[in-house]
């Protein structure tokens, strides 16, 4: 089941105080971006946050699980209605990630 556009902007709205974000559709689902760099994905009307200790102890509640078949586990976020919990954690998720490799020209 695909996550709906009403939910994908809600994750947006409420990450929005960490910067630049969006969310691009890949694979039936979205990944959501930070100023540029993939920070979590929406699968399922869930929000998923790439595994950090940065932002472990942030966490309210620790829940690692898969957002689709086969994927590696990703903390699940299911307090999703706290706009600044969701931009501290976007902001300290994005600090110890790598920056985007940029992409060539042809």
């Amino acid at each position: 089941m695909a996550s709906s556009k009403d939910f994908v902007q809600y994750i947006v709205d409420q990450c929005s105080g960490a910067g630049d974000i969006v969310a691009k559709k890949m694979f039936g689902d979205y990944g959501i971006y930070c100023n540029g760099k993939i920070f979590g994905l929406i699968c399922d009307d869930c929000f998923y946050l790439k595994p950090t200790e940065a932002v472990r102890p942030l966490l309210r509640t620790e829940e690692l699980r898969p957002p689709y078949e086969g994927a590696k586990q990703y903390f699940y976020i299911a307090d999703v209605d706290d706009h600044d919990y969701l931009s501290k954690l976007v902001i300290e998720t994005c600090k110890v990630l790598p920056e985007p490799k940029q992409k060539r020209k042809k």
